[in-house]
């Protein structure tokens, strides 16, 4: 099994940025299909970024330009740089890894941007 906990979130006028980190409990090196996801109270969670063992990214539309996944093997994190935020960003940040063939899913952290 694996355990991620997700951190960083908070509270931030729009135009400004946050930084989300991702803590799995074992190496980030043996977990696949990295990726972070958000959900807005009553709506279906969305994919937002996702990054792969060798480095390769992709992000949704809506985020693309303004934020930047990456893996950082020395430090065992995922981390999610969210800049020129939009209050449409609000919403609940969740961690997604797959290990072994199975998703595992953090708590959560949630991300308000005030207009």
């Amino acid at each position: 099994q694996v355990q991620l906990v997700e951190s960083g979130g908070g509270l931030v006028q729009a135009g400004g940025s946050l930084t989300l980190s991702c803590a799995p409990s074992r190496s980030i090196a043996v977990i696949n299909g990295m990726a972070w996801y958000r959900q807005v109270s009553g709506k279906e969670r969305e994919w937002v970024a996702s990054v792969v063992s060798g480095g390769a990214t992709a992000y949704a539309d809506s985020v693309k330009d303004r934020f930047h996944i990456w893996r950082d093997n020395a430090r065992d994190r995922l981390t999610l740089q969210m800049n020129d935020l939009k209050p449409e960003d609000t919403g609940v940040y969740y961690c997604k890894g797959v290990y072994k063939g199975r998703d595992y899913w953090g708590q959560g952290t949630q991300v308000n941007v005030s207009s």
